[in-house]
């Protein structure tokens, strides 16, 4: 797992929208979301509140990145419903969840079923500058701790 003041490992993945994404080319700081699931009420409830929260990274000049191992049509779905106004990232087969905050394998007890564990990281000039990850999927992310670091 990734900790304060490490490296953070670039990656390129593809949006709800098809579109690919370099984590090196974001500009300013990233607030990197890595949720378990689409369409799970804890994602759900986590992701609607950064979304609501959408203004105040925007002036704090922060870009949202939610991530997790969905397809993007299932990402783009989930978008659409919740009216998320920043990118899902499909980390399909899990690599940049491992190297970040972990996964969850045979998720609920489903075999093969693997999921990201929940995790928040604020990334800036390829260096990790905040860094949570919980073990229980139910536990939401300290969200002012993440604005505090912006």
């Amino acid at each position: 797992m990734l900790k304060v003041g490490m490296g953070a490992p670039d990656f390129e993945l593809v949006d709800h929208e098809l579109n690919k994404v370099r984590l090196s080319s974001i500009k300013g700081k990233a607030v990197l979301v890595f949720y378990p699931g689409a369409f799970t009420s804890v994602c759900e409830k986590e992701l609607c509140t950064f979304r609501d929260m959408i203004a105040k990274f925007n002036n704090l000049n922060a870009t949202v990145l939610g991530i997790s191992i969905d397809s993007p049509f299932a990402n783009k779905a989930f978008a659409e419903k919740n009216r998320i106004n920043f990118r899902l990232l499909s980390d399909f087969g899990g690599l940049v969840s491992k190297e970040y905050g972990g996964v969850h394998e045979n998720f609920i007890g489903i075999p093969n079923y693997t999921v990201a564990k929940r995790a928040v990281f604020v990334v800036e000039d390829g260096k990790v500058l905040y860094a949570w990850v919980t073990e229980d999927p139910r536990v939401e992310p300290p969200y002012e701790e993440v604005e505090k670091v912006l």
